[in-house]
């Protein structure tokens, strides 16, 4: 396929990015600012463009499919005050996926944007000050329920943790599957590009997760992840 890859140089954009192109597939990056530092690979395209500004028509034209790893930081201002990163931005790119005549769209939003994704209660409230971003990403999942036109997947990976991939997690349709909270990068970036390939869970919102070792799901390991920004 050819991949128009919103988000390659994020933390799970790179990893999408990496196992794209050894799948065999083309990829075409798109960054704010020139991501053509991320890979040397002749299959790789990088292109600039601001999803909230630019007209995004050409930037998916010729593409088979768009996934998205946008996401926002933890810094203090965009905590407060999340731009529409989420919301304006899937709207701007199912507009730009009509006019170029593509369906097919995989996106990241999350586990902790669902009401009844089974979240411990102690999670929840270290949480809060993402609320808002949260909040978004469940817009977001709106925003492509309403798109009938598009076949879409929102994956909602549990707390994300940075590890070798594994390719032995767990779906789920109605919530994080049991006993488990963390979902690895590698392993996410794994499961986006299967619903690429094999239009998996079109126009559904899969859980993701794997049961991790004890010392990395304790309420102290993930507060001491969450809390710094």
């Amino acid at each position: 396929m050819k991949i128009c890859l919103l988000g390659p140089g994020g933390d799970t954009g790179k990893h999408i990015l990496h196992q794209a192109l050894e799948r065999g597939h083309s990829v075409r990056g798109v960054e704010r600012e020139d991501p053509g530092d991320l890979s040397d690979h002749p299959d790789f395209e990088p292109r600039e463009a601001d999803i909230l500004a630019d007209d995004l028509t050409d930037i998916v034209a010729g593409c088979d499919v768009v996934i998205s790893a946008l996401g926002l930081g933890r810094d203090l201002q965009t905590l407060a005050d999340p731009p529409p990163l989420y919301t304006e931005g899937a709207v701007r790119i199912v507009e730009a996926m009509r006019a170029a005549k593509l369906k097919r769209l995989v996106v990241i939003s999350a586990a902790f944007a669902a009401r009844d994704a089974g979240v411990p209660l102690w999670f929840r409230a270290a949480t809060l000050p993402l609320t808002g971003i949260f909040r978004q990403m469940a817009a977001m999942e709106r925003v492509l329920r309403a798109a009938d036109d598009i076949e879409w997947t929102a994956v909602r990976p549990g707390w994300l943790l940075n590890r070798d991939h594994t390719g032995d997690f767990e779906v789920s349709e109605t919530g994080l599957p049991d006993t488990t909270l963390r979902t690895r990068r590698t392993d996410l970036a794994h499961f986006m590009l299967d619903c690429a390939e094999k239009d998996l869970w079109v126009k559904q919102t899969p859980f993701i997760a794997r049961r991790e070792a004890l010392h990395l799901e304790t309420p102290p390991a993930l507060v001491e992840e969450i809390l710094p920004i």
